[in-house]
């Protein structure tokens, strides 16, 4: 327990940051769109990198110097996308929450986007792979400490999913989902520039 506890409170604390990842889970919970698939995605994208940052391989972008600029940027540039996309969204009022939990996106663009928002943005890598692996090297059982990370990531995202469900009243108003699409584009948008102007 002395490196598990640790490993899940410190994977816990990193994830709880609103990003564009925590955004579309949200989004998808609301609209109680292949929720079980987005939120299983998230997590065993996590529980691969926290793997490989217990294993050892946060010395990744010193190996391939390369590496770091083309997720930075490419990780930008469809940030800057997903938030047009929002904005877009928001701006129109076209979103509205259906009672009947009609489906309104593919599964395969669903899962799509959680790998692109993932994979594509280098700050995942910087917590998960950098931090979470070279903080564990600090516990005694980097194992246990990793299984923590993980099962923390589990937690968070499937009560992120299926949690979202309880804020279905309010979001039964378009205002409401404008209003949400405008704050998902507005966080899309700082985020990329962030990556922009390291």
């Amino acid at each position: 327990m002395t490196s598990f506890v640790p490993g899940f409170l410190l994977s816990l604390s990193l994830i709880l940051a609103i990003g564009a990842q925590n955004a579309f889970v949200l989004r998808q919970g609301l609209r109680r769109s292949h929720v079980f698939w987005v939120c299983l995605t998230c997590a065993v994208c996590d529980a691969l990198l926290i793997a490989a940052g217990v294993a050892g391989f946060g010395a990744l972008s010193e190996a391939l110097p390369w590496f770091e600029p083309v997720m930075r940027y490419g990780g930008a540039a469809f940030l800057m996308w997903y938030g047009w996309q929002n904005a877009r969204s928001a701006w129109r009022g076209t979103s509205a929450l259906d009672a009947g939990g009609q489906e309104t996106q593919s599964l395969r663009a669903a899962v799509g986007t959680v790998l692109a928002l993932t994979w594509l943005n280098p700050h995942v890598y910087l917590d998960t792979v950098v931090l979470i692996g070279s903080i564990s090297s600090q516990y005694p059982d980097r194992l246990m400490f990793g299984i923590g990370a993980t099962l923390a990531s589990f937690v968070f995202f499937f009560a992120l999913g299926y949690g979202a469900r309880l804020l279905a009243p309010l979001f039964a108003n378009p205002r409401a989902w404008r209003v949400l699409d405008a704050i998902i584009a507005l966080t899309m948008w700082a985020i990329a520039l962030k990556l922009l102007f390291l």
